[in-house]
């Protein structure tokens, strides 16, 4: 069974590689998106700072009342006052003092540092959606849909987790550090020595363990990225799967994929779960060294009985913090490639949408002239040679030719989806780069072959060439598209909800909802690109009468495979390679018996045998 498609290699499991320039994507992080709340993230330092404080204090007071029990049970066998409660409930109650602040800080700060999280992800989120609007369609045609939708999705939610996270952990981890090697210097240096002892051989096993671990973690995140892209291939392919008795071949690559993701999650995980065994093991090995040195300074009354348990309880929190940073690193590589890609995105080149001084297209009526248009999506391999055309307002155009012939290029280039690499187009006279794309544009109506509605009403995906057209226009478009009958048999009629899961609609019918919305939108010039692909013959020939009266007074391209559509154009331009091989009307391109009537004799052929 073929792997799953592209865009699903981008998926949201997949871990992000290294960064590649980790230091500028901080910079542009912090210059660009955490710069303006600057007073929150120093708030969040200090109740940070202040929480860990507060809870490192604690031991060092919890040492105190240890050591003031020891004191009275010893004065008590020598006949002394015995156990001062009073002291011992004051050090207890200044302790939960201590914790509850500790904890009341702990809580501001993870409130503000995701407030702060979220207002990043909210301005990269808006940042996307306005970049994705002003890139090139060349752009479109390198990237896959999955690489697309991952960085705004996925690597969006990965920055604002991680952010969220790792700078909190960072902060309370550096502190915790420096806040327990003080606290352990004033109780003993000598002990601490032995504390220290214990670092480099944590970091050694702790950095060889992740180091092991890590191509264990990003083979189980590949492994399961290409098992979700199986899932959504089968799951997509069902019809075609079942149509061909491929049930056995596709359990079986999906039991071999799992398996595979089986062996290096397993291995991931149990080297993962060694380092809390391990790490425990060299710190009973320090405890044990701290309580020999410990009772020995104790019996020269160097150090008091509480003091030692402190001692133990800060070594005990100290090893944490180094094993929280190590992970913490492998966030911050994970968080800053996802920031990468994110930035990569917004400093893509963008398509030039407004011209300092744009010619107006008021008054144009919709004379097109291509003059020796050459075009390449690659200017290496040039796909339009040398095409020149003059079309007349209110013509009717139809562009035929074989597939991979130029033929929808040339509308795409005509609306300046794509910029031609020599040669111009010409509106009235106008190059078409002189008018800003969102005016040209306007000036257009398309229908494609691949319909596309959104997510809302009927009514409103009709009205989405026109947003403030009335009721009684969505329905007479409805009508002249001669799909107002069957709306009015839906649910809700023109306020049925279209989704993904509208299921009673055919291909047919959105493509009727399509062309219904160009008429309601009264463009100057049509495009009809395979517009009745979709129809079946009745309800094309209603469809072509419709069209025909909506053409009248408007010049009109349509591209066609079916010849027999567009019998009655004014101008038929043959394309082969990128040229016009031949141009006239219908009768005149039989009648020349070249390449035309080729193309239209094999399918009379192929309608005859059908």
């Amino acid at each position: 069974m073929p792997g799953p498609m592209g865009g699903m290699r981008g998926g949201a499991n997949k871990t992000p590689e290294k960064a590649k320039d980790f230091k500028g994507t901080v910079k542009k992080l912090i210059k660009g998106y955490i710069v303006p709340y600057k007073w929150l993230v120093i708030i969040v330092l200090i109740f940070a700072i202040g929480s860990t404080i507060f809870s490192i204090v604690g031991p060092k007071i919890l040492g105190n009342a240890t050591t003031e029990i020891y004191n009275g049970l010893i004065s008590k066998l020598s006949g002394g006052s015995g156990i001062n409660f009073e002291v011992i409930a004051n050090i207890l109650i200044l302790l939960i003092i201590l914790y509850v602040v500790s904890m009341a800080f702990s809580a501001i700060q993870g409130f503000l540092m995701t407030n702060v999280a979220q207002k990043v992800t909210y301005k990269l989120r808006n940042d996307l959606a306005r970049k994705i609007n002003k890139l090139p369609m060349g752009y479109f045609d390198k990237k896959t849909n999955g690489e697309v939708l991952s960085i705004i999705s996925n690597d969006v939610d990965m920055l604002s987790q991680n952010l969220n996270q790792s700078v909190t952990q960072i902060i309370t981890a550096i502190c915790t550090v420096i806040g327990i090697l003080v606290m352990m210097l004033s109780i003993s240096w000598e002990m601490t020595i032995i504390a220290i002892l214990i670092l480099p051989i944590t970091i050694f096993v702790v950095g060889k363990i992740v180091k092991r671990s890590q191509k264990y973690f990003k083979a189980q995140q590949d492994h399961l990225a290409y098992l979700d892209g199986q899932v959504e291939e089968i799951y997509s392919g069902q019809l075609i799967i079942k149509a061909f008795n491929g049930e056995k071949k596709v359990t079986e690559a999906f039991e071999e994929e799992n398996n595979n993701l089986y062996r290096s999650a397993w291995r991931s995980q149990f080297l993962s779960g060694l380092m809390h065994p391990i790490m425990n093991f060299i710190g009973n090995i320090a405890y044990v060294g701290v309580a020999i040195l410990g009772g020995y300074l104790a019996t020269q009354g160097k150090i008091t009985v509480g003091n030692i348990q402190s001692f133990i309880q800060y070594m005990k929190q100290f090893t944490q913090p180094i094993s929280q940073i190590a992970q913490i690193s492998g966030m911050l590589q994970t968080m800053i490639a996802a920031a990468e890609r994110v930035f990569e995105f917004l400093e893509e080149k963008e398509e030039v949408q407004e011209l300092e001084r744009p010619k107006s297209t008021e008054g144009l009526v919709g004379n097109v002239t291509f003059d020796h248009v050459e075009f390449g999506y690659d200017p290496n391999n040039i796909i339009i040679h040398d095409f020149n055309a003059k079309v007349h307002d209110g013509q009717k155009i139809a562009i035929v030719g074989p597939t991979g012939a130029g033929k929808t290029t040339m509308v795409k280039l005509l609306m300046r989806f794509y910029d031609v690499n020599s040669g111009g187009i010409y509106i009235d006279g106008n190059n078409i780069k002189e008018f800003n794309r969102g005016d040209l544009r306007k000036m257009f109506g398309m229908v494609l072959q691949d319909t596309w509605l959104f997510s809302g009403t009927i009514r409103d995906n009709i009205r989405y060439g026109k947003i403030d057209a009335t009721d009684n226009e969505v329905i007479e478009a409805a009508k002249a598209a001669h799909v107002h009958h069957f709306i009015k048999t839906l649910p809700n009629s023109y306020d049925m909800v279209l989704n993904e899961e509208t299921s009673n609609i055919s291909a047919g019918q959105k493509q009727l909802l399509t062309i219904a919305r160009v008429i309601l939108a009264d463009p100057k010039i049509l495009i009809l690109d395979e517009a009745t692909s979709s129809i079946d013959t009745r309800t094309e020939i209603q469809i072509q009468s419709a069209m025909d009266n909506l053409m009248k007074g408007r010049t009109s391209f349509i591209i066609a495979h079916r010849l027999s559509t567009i019998k009655n154009a004014d101008l038929i331009l043959v394309m082969e390679h990128g040229d016009i091989v031949e141009q006239g009307n219908h009768k005149e391109l039989l009648a020349k018996n070249g390449a035309y009537a080729r193309l239209y004799n094999s399918q009379f052929e192929e309608g005859e045998e059908e």
